[in-house]
């Protein structure tokens, strides 16, 4: 992977192989803070870590996995979601510099029309009401040609454009754009978030298939609550409101 330029926006770390950038992270905060915004990179995770315990298939040294740290005590927990959104906003918005179609599959799913190209994991620690650490851990595929796992559906930036990526200018262009966001948010720009992440929904118009522990219904995406529910609304009229892993879109 090309070395980190001098003017990179953040401080960072490359390695060339961890178990997890998540776990190299805390361990690196644990004993000190580092700065906030510190990025590691990583050009092969040996046990690289999705939402739930899911694992990320990466070949070593195509594409970006990596983590940062950041410690928003301005915020309450109620409003963590907020940091889910601004997160994946820097992602897509970043990758629409490649591609068009790029969308958010909530809750932070990074998309490419049906197939999904990011995926992160946020672990939030808190003390009483506020957030005192949140580490993000990111994979995005950017030159990856052939996906052998389990997963459904994923998809590179390569397969999309045919082109090859720098890595290290895509997570430069990236971390820019989280800097940006990371201060309106502190700034309390918080309406201006909400109203992007909501445009930037997958599937954010019309009526879509949906499947809960019920079995499957036609539904339109009514909103997302500052808590992170997102807010479906039937071919019935009925509002129903989901938690993440209680309903999945039917691609």
């Amino acid at each position: 992977m090309t070395p980190f330029p001098e003017a990179f926006p953040v401080p960072a770390i490359h390695l060339e192989e961890t178990d997890s950038t998540i776990s190299y992270l805390r361990e690196l905060c644990s004993p000190q803070c580092v700065p906030e915004l510190t990025t590691v990179v990583a050009d092969f995770q040996t046990s690289g870590r999705g939402q739930r315990g899911n694992s990320w298939e990466s070949e070593k040294g195509k594409n970006l996995l990596f983590s940062f740290v950041l410690y928003p005590s301005f915020l309450e927990a109620r409003n963590q979601f907020l940091l889910s959104q601004i997160v994946s906003l820097s992602v897509k918005e970043t990758l629409d510099r490649c591609a068009g179609h790029i969308s958010i599959k909530w809750p932070n799913d990074i998309y490419w029309e049906e197939k999904k190209i990011c995926g992160m994991l946020i672990e939030n620690n808190l003390t009483g009401t506020h957030i005192t650490q949140s580490i993000v851990g990111i994979g995005i595929n950017i030159n990856q040609e052939a996906f052998r796992s389990s997963a459904p559906n994923p998809v590179s930036i390569k397969q999309i454009t045919g082109k090859e990526y720098n890595p290290i200018e895509l997570l430069a262009a990236l971390m820019q754009r989280m800097k940006k966001d990371y201060l309106s948010l502190q700034q309390g720009e918080t309406e201006a978030i909400i109203q992007r992440y909501h445009q930037a929904l997958f599937r954010n118009e019309g009526m879509h298939p949906f499947r809960d522990a019920k079995g499957e219904f036609m539904a339109q995406i009514a909103g997302v609550e500052p808590d992170g529910h997102l807010v479906l609304q039937d071919d019935g009229d009925k509002i129903r409101r989901y938690v993440f892993k209680e309903v999945q879109y039917v691609l």
